[in-house]
């Protein structure tokens, strides 16, 4: 059974799941900049773990008014600042089934071997065609900070010569070995359990990570970006509490499941 993850928030382009992201704000979402296909009209679905949801007295249906990329973002070939910050419409009311997550601060750091949850509408391992990329229920993987030198030699030994460095310090490496989340969801948060509250280490850069099973997961390092997240946002301060940790487990055990 899925956990309950209420910062999730399904990217949407015409009705269709394009990326993950993390609600930070009543207002605002963390996402990967390579997701965002130039002028196209966006919305956001929350509170809901379906990807197709049913049933809309849970979950929430919001429009986009506006998508800040950051300036350092080079773009698919070169994945440098991959972050982008999505400015909802109107601002989106919490309850059990929509909570913020946690932004640390910039000088904080995970230690190696730190356990922390990937959630995503895509595979677990590679148990489908290539015809059958997303499901229809949140997926979660359990995954565990990795240094990042190791990570960077991993990629050099499955892809590339070892010329350059490839995982770079705005990057941030989790893996189990196998239990990666797969193609079809960027900006799918990296949610680590730091002091009780719940906290955003990363979001989805490389989305073909688990093309080859032992390959680690690369997420932009949201410590890096806190600065300018929070510079971008109009009030430069956050208006509601983040996820606590306790709170959560009162939730999943009076809502065994998330919604419909």
């Amino acid at each position: 059974m899925t956990r309950h993850w209420p910062w999730e928030v399904s990217l949407r382009m015409e009705n269709e799941h394009v990326c993950g992201g993390a609600l930070i704000d009543p207002s605002w979402v963390v996402t990967v900049a390579h997701c965002i296909q130039g002028t196209k009209e966006y919305s956001v679905v929350l509170g809901t773990s379906k990807l197709q949801p049913m049933n809309f007295s849970r979950a929430l249906w919001v429009p986009v008014r506006d998508i800040i990329m950051h300036p350092k973002y080079w773009g698919r070939t070169f994945i440098m600042g991959d972050v982008a910050l999505v400015h909802l419409q109107t601002s989106v009311t919490f309850s059990e089934y929509v909570q913020p997550i946690c932004l640390l601060e910039p000088n904080f750091n995970l230690k190696v071997g730190t356990q922390c949850w990937v959630t995503g509408w895509s595979q677990v391992k590679q148990r489908f065609s290539a015809n059958s990329m997303l499901t229809p229920e949140l997926q979660e993987a359990e995954v565990f900070i990795m240094d990042n030198k190791r990570c960077d030699q991993q990629y050099k030994k499955s892809f590339f010569p070892p010329v350059v460095p490839l995982v770079l310090g705005d990057m941030i490496c989790a893996t189990n070995y196998g239990e990666n989340l797969c193609y079809g969801d960027s900006g799918g948060p990296l949610a680590c359990e730091v002091e009780g509250r719940w906290i955003l280490a990363g979001v989805l850069s490389w989305e073909k990570a688990c093309v080859k099973a032992q390959n680690p997961g690369v997420y932009t390092r949201v410590t890096k970006y806190t600065k300018w997240i929070k510079k971008q946002m109009s009030n430069g301060a956050f208006s509601g509490p983040c996820a606590s940790a306790c709170l959560l487990f009162l939730c999943w055990l009076l809502q065994p499941q998330m919604g419909s």
